[in-house]
C-alpha cells in the first residue's frame, strides 16, 4: 500500500509491504529520494509506527495522505 504526502510541490511516499517471511516493511521515501526502511514482526507495531510517521509528516507541513492504495 502506498500513501503520498505533498508539501510545496514536492512529494514523499509512505509504503507498507507484507513480506513472504511473514514480516512487514515500512518504507518512507523522502522528496529527495532518501529511503528509510523499518521491519516489523507484528502488524499492530507496524500500524502504530505508521501513525507516528504520518503525524511527523503533518507536523513538518506535509499534507496527505493523498492517492490510492495499490
Amino acid at each position: 500500500m502506498f500513501w503520498w504526502f505533498e508539501r510545496n510541490g514536492q512529494h514523499s511516499r509512505v509504503e507498507v509491504l507484507q513480506l513472504a517471511t511473514g514480516t512487514y516493511e515500512l518504507r518512507v521515501v523522502d522528496a529527495d529520494g532518501t529511503e528509510d526502511v523499518e521491519t516489523f514482526d507484528d502488524s499492530r507495531e507496524l500500524a502504530d509506527r505508521q501513525d507516528e510517521v504520518q503525524q511527523r509528516l503533518h507536523a513538518q507541513g506535509w499534507s496527505g495522505p493523498h492517492g490510492w492504495v495499490v
